[in-house]
């Protein structure tokens, strides 16, 4: 077999059912992926499906790869809804004369996310592209969850509190720094499946998780201004209180950005009632995804609409949504 791409790999004859065979399916799940046209799954329950596509570049990097990151970000997305992540398919688009080696590493790195995550791969594709046409390997994955209660989306008042599972900014900043060639010591991607620690904060706050959202691209500010648009009320965060770390902090101000506008890959923010606050903050910290959450905001009726950062000596800066994005494959 050849040790790297060939267009053969996608012209459905003897390569492609090697590759499929003998690389995706023996490391992805010799048992669970069907190599029929379509999956056929047993699901009793209301669902959640979702599908994304990655083109991060670059493709490895610290913390992760596209892979782990195809994995992860399905995972999320099924989990902020509150739905239990069962399934996932995978399509790869792959460039003529990427090395096989690098197609098995990262493979192995999607199974090690998914059986993390407690997922399965059931069904797939394969695609190659003539060498120049592309950029290595692009991933599209979907992915179903079950419902096991209705979905975390309940009103939100003034009081209720924001809060997020633990530093912000580590994912865009790992890949801006492997693409500048910036060496920053112990600065690397946060990308992690985030069901575990959903599922625990779910279990101890039943009634009082208002509602939650991965905080990918355009980042915590992002979020928040999605949440508040035409809303009566508006979302104050506090500067003192937010875990953005050092490392952080020294790139974003290299490169003029603002770390509440950078994409995290293991991040979810949590809208919650007030008294439930201390008590969802604690059951995060017990998972490895969550050990440093922490309150960094609250919803207020000051600026409806608006979201707003109230800075450690008492001033208000605004945090408008961005007219475009500022760290493009980012994911």
């Amino acid at each position: 077999m050849s040790q790297r791409i060939l267009t053969a790999h996608g012209s459905g004859g003897k390569l492609m059912n090697e590759l499929i065979n003998k690389t995706i399916k023996e490391i992805l799940g010799p048992q669970s992926i069907q190599l029929d046209d379509a999956a056929i799954l047993k699901v009793n329950s209301q669902i959640a499906f979702t599908t994304d596509s990655f083109t991060v570049d670059p493709i490895f990097f610290p913390g992760g790869d596209i892979g782990k990151l195809a994995v992860n970000g399905t995972v999320n997305d099924l989990a902020v809804m509150g739905a239990t992540p069962l399934y996932l398919s995978c399509a790869l688009i792959l460039e003529e004369g990427l090395e096989l080696k690098v197609l098995k590493d990262i493979l192995n790195s999607m199974r090690q996310a998914a059986e993390y995550a407690g997922v399965k791969f059931v069904t797939g594709d394969t695609k190659v592209i003539e060498s120049g046409k592309a950029d290595k390997i692009f991933i599209n994955t979907a992915g179903i969850g079950v419902f096991e209660k209705p979905a975390q989306r309940h009103q939100i008042r003034p009081g209720d509190k924001v809060i997020i599972n633990g530093p912000i900014g580590e994912h865009g900043m790992a890949i801006m720094a492997q693409r500048n060639d910036i060496a920053i010591p112990n600065l690397v991607s946060d990308c992690a499946p985030l069901n575990h620690l959903i599922k625990k904060v779910t279990a101890v706050c039943p009634q009082g998780i208002k509602f939650m959202r991965d905080a990918t691209r355009g980042g915590v500010a992002a979020v928040l201004n999605e949440i508040v648009q035409q809303s009566p009320f508006a979302i104050k965060l506090f500067e003192e209180n937010l875990p953005i770390p050092n490392e952080v902090k020294g790139i974003c101000e290299m490169l003029g950005l603002d770390p509440l506008y950078v994409a995290n890959e293991g991040k979810v923010v949590f809208i919650v009632s007030p008294e439930c606050a201390e008590e969802a903050v604690s059951a995060m910290q017990d998972v490895k995804e969550g050990k440093r959450a922490a309150v960094i905001g609250e919803i207020t009726e000051d600026f409806s609409g608006q979201v707003y950062l109230e800075t450690a000596i008492g001033g208000k800066r605004p945090l408008p949504m961005l007219v475009a994005e500022q760290l493009p494959r980012i994911c």
